[in-house]
């Protein structure tokens, strides 16, 4: 077996010059570092992890720290960390979180990540205060996607804005009977993203005066299949919205299957609108608003390599990106409406909106 010995004979420098350019550091010039790398794959040498993670004192690894890894969000994000790392010769390790109930999670502990990472990125996890005693202690850089927590770098969207934009769009056709699937219960505190698009609902149905029904908010796992059963209720009485915002297109999926199984037309009957343009919305024709969710996992992989090279990265570093507006075919007028409500008439079909922040937007014809 080839060893480093070989590669610094064949490239004509010191073992510790070799190690020193397998490893990254910054002492090499880059002409004697490609003729290390060279030597190295003429020889097929690799160098031994455990090794090299003594001698450096780095694993190349990140742990991601996830509430979920089934789900399509999560696993898009976690898609996008990976190939952000994987360009430096990192790697993901997976640290996931998911309970038995959709209301509980496990805890961070150490065993997660000491001597195993050499940096943590949080999805949409806002530790207890004594998970975040751990993280400080370890002393290793942490970034958090999807929500802000102080004293660390963050990439996320403006939920809220997201929220706001899906339910203008609504109210802007004329729906004014507007129901709400995502509501979950207090219980879920290692969530964050559930409470700010349930209030920014409820805060825009209140600027335009209109009322949040009960009995039309649905309450459930943020899955297809637990918003299709509560869905299935709400459409089996005769008094029904003719709109539901969804706070995700997979619970929007289920909305538009329970209307279907009623006998309900989308959207002549009933209009559908969710969030985060799902791999599906596409397919099924759902009316969403946008979020690159593979983005916020490449951003969130390059300021972690940032810091561990080196770069100073701001604790306050807060990067929103934006949302935009896709309207297909799930979403209508009311059909009793007669002219579209305020804020003006809705864009058409094959138009985006997108916004960077509430309340500021430009419109993308398609």
């Amino acid at each position: 077996m080839t060893t480093i010995g070989d590669v610094a004979k064949a490239a004509g420098v010191s073992v510790a010059t070799v190690s020193r350019a397998l490893r990254g550091v910054d002492r090499v010039s880059p002409h004697t570092r490609e003729r290390v790398m060279a030597a190295a794959a003429d020889l097929h040498y690799v160098a031994s992890p455990a090794a090299t993670s003594l001698v450096s004192g780095r694993t190349r690894g990140i742990g991601v720290i996830t509430p979920y890894f089934s789900r399509w969000f999560f696993a898009t994000v976690i898609t996008g960390i990976e190939k952000a790392l994987r360009e430096e010769g990192y790697h993901v390790l997976l640290c996931d979180l998911e309970g038995h109930t959709f209301d509980t999670r496990l805890p961070i502990t150490q065993n997660m990540l000491w001597k195993r990472a050499d940096g943590v990125i949080i999805l949409n996890v806002p530790p207890e205060p004594d998970e975040r005693d751990l993280l400080d202690r370890l002393g290793m850089p942490v970034v958090t996607v999807g929500n802000r927590q102080p004293g660390w770098p963050s990439v996320r969207i403006d939920d809220q804005a997201a929220m706001a934009m899906a339910t203008e769009y609504a109210i802007g056709l004329g729906h004014t009977r507007i129901g709400y699937a995502g509501t979950v219960p207090t219980s879920v505190s290692h969530l964050q993203t559930p409470f700010d698009r349930r209030q920014a609902f409820m805060d825009v149905m209140a600027s335009h005066g209109l009322e949040v029904r009960p009995e039309w908010t649905l309450r459930c796992d943020w899955t297809a299949d637990g918003a299709a059963e509560h869905a299935n209720r709400l459409f089996g009485g005769g008094d029904r919205p003719t709109c539901v915002v969804a706070a995700s297109d997979e619970m929007a999926f289920g909305v538009m299957s329970a209307a279907r199984h009623r006998g309900l037309d989308v959207p002549r009957d009933v209009s559908v609108i969710g969030i985060d343009d799902h791999v599906h919305s596409r397919i099924l024709d759902l009316t969403t608003v946008r979020q690159d969710v593979e983005a916020q996992g490449r951003h969130a992989g390059a300021i972690m390599l940032a810091t561990l090279h080196g770069h100073e990265v701001s604790p306050s570093h807060d990067e929103v990106l934006g949302v935009e507006l896709v309207v297909r075919g799930s979403t209508a007028p009311p059909a009793a409406a007669k002219a579209p409500a305020t804020p003006g008439p809705a864009p058409a079909k094959g138009v985006k909106t997108r916004t960077r922040g509430r309340g500021v937007s430009e419109t993308l014809t398609v």
